[in-house]
């Protein structure tokens, strides 16, 4: 590798550490208000434009991470960068407020160890996010008292990993995906009982709860591809990820509102810093893609977590239920080899997805349904333009819950490099 490879190896490297205490929270969600927060179930740009597809089918034009048995596939340097925005109507049925974020997506690279037989990747993501603002008014029992509880939650996990991806076999890959886990969730419950005018009653108290994780996780994939004639295959592709006890620490108190933070004022010191576990089921996921080379590709997946299993970090199991996604995708290359015209050398993309949620309340499921376009346009002849755009509908108005409209909009760049290893072709 030249000097030159190896400075721009380090600089994007240097990048990456550089994001890595700001990975953004995304999420917006009032529901992420339970569990350990919302999931990211995308991948990239380029996968969250067709529903989330990646577990069965990549390009080598793009950063390969939800199947590490596609990295594959990169025989270039590929270096990706995102950034979302997201905006969500919340719907109690008597009221509409929308809430929104952004920011950093990811970052993720891949380069060739052995082009086209050993693949290696690093990245940045997001594993889950938490954002949410909730008031919640009840009675309070055998009184013409009323109980006015202000919720609040942010951050989440977020994940550097390293993998790699090797062809075992003609048309059969494996890879593994390494994760260091880390990241802090604030939850806040602020009490206030008011009689029937509207007066404090009492004084004001607050739960504020704090867990910080910091552990490994690991994720390992398998990718076959049938040839079914000289211009298309079929694509299989499966994925696991391990997550288990995850380790950190733990802080929660209840005194007056704005005390509960410190550790050293008055109230109910219920943890300090103590070590423990959060227990986060694995994840298992599968795909199914026909491809037309260099022409088109439709995709079936399906991914499934049961959070029945989840315990939080006291050990406590939630009322939960598994997650269960299935999607459907298409993309479509109008002219792989114009290279005067790149909107005809593009990629276009759509994807449906169905999600059952891990949420259930009030006997009733949290489903979550979208739809998504995305695109890739070259900005030259290597590097790319990613952009998705995803609207959908999480929750209902029955049984006295919550609805969300939501829109979704990534922005992405794929800087792509094949002089990295150009000196081999000399050797």
């Amino acid at each position: 590798m030249s000097i030159k490879n190896w400075l721009k190896f380090l600089g994007v490297l240097s990048t990456l550490l550089l994001f890595s205490e700001v990975s953004a929270q995304t999420s917006a969600s009032t529901y992420s208000a339970l569990g350990i927060g919302e999931f990211n179930y995308s991948g990239l740009t380029q996968n969250m434009g067709m529903g989330g597809m990646g577990i069965s089918y990549g390009t080598g034009w793009q950063v390969n991470n939800v199947n590490p048995a596609l990295t594959t596939r990169n025989t270039i340097f590929n270096f990706q960068v995102a950034l979302n925005y997201k905006s969500i109507n919340v719907d109690n049925g008597t009221e509409n407020s929308r809430v929104d974020g952004g920011g950093l997506s990811y970052l993720a690279l891949s380069f060739p160890i052995k082009s086209g037989k050993f693949t290696s990747g690093m990245g940045l993501s997001q594993i889950t996010g938490v954002n949410y603002r909730l008031q919640v008014e009840s009675a309070v029992d055998n009184s013409d008292l009323k109980a006015n509880n202000f919720l609040a939650g942010d951050g989440g996990i977020s994940e550097t990993y390293l993998n790699f991806g090797y062809l075992l076999a003609k048309n059969l890959s494996i890879g593994v995906h390494g994760s260091y886990l880390f990241g802090s969730t604030i939850r806040s419950n602020q009490l206030l009982i008011t009689d029937d005018k509207g007066v404090e009653v009492g004084a004001p108290s607050e739960y504020y709860e704090r867990l910080t994780v910091s552990d490994v996780g690991f994720k390992v994939g398998i990718h076959y591809q049938l040839k079914t004639s000289e211009k298309s295959n079929l694509h299989f592709g499966a994925i696991y990820q391990k997550f288990g006890n995850v380790n950190g620490t733990g802080f929660a108190k209840l005194a007056g509102i704005g005390q509960a933070s410190d550790p050293k004022t008055d109230g109910d010191l219920i943890a300090n810093n103590i070590k423990g576990s959060v227990y986060i089921p694995n994840r298992l996921g599968f795909g199914l893609t026909f491809e037309k080379m260099n022409k088109l590709a439709l995709t079936l997946e399906g991914q499934y977590q049961d959070f029945t299993q989840y315990r939080n970090f006291f050990g406590d199991p939630l009322d939960l239920q598994a997650t269960k996604k299935l999607a459907l995708g298409f993309q479509i290359v109008p002219d792989y080899l114009s290279f005067d015209n790149l909107l005809k050398r593009g990629t276009y993309r759509i994807g449906l997805e169905w999600m059952q949620t891990p949420y259930f309340l009030n006997q009733t499921n949290i489903n979550d349904i979208g739809i998504s376009l995305g695109s890739s346009l070259y900005l030259n002849q290597l590097s790319m333009m990613n952009l998705a755009f995803k609207v959908g509908q999480r929750g209902t108005l029955d049984a006295g819950l919550i609805r969300e409209n939501y829109v979704n909009f990534t922005l992405g760049f794929s800087l792509n490099d094949n002089s990295w290893f150009y000196k081999r072709v000399f050797e």
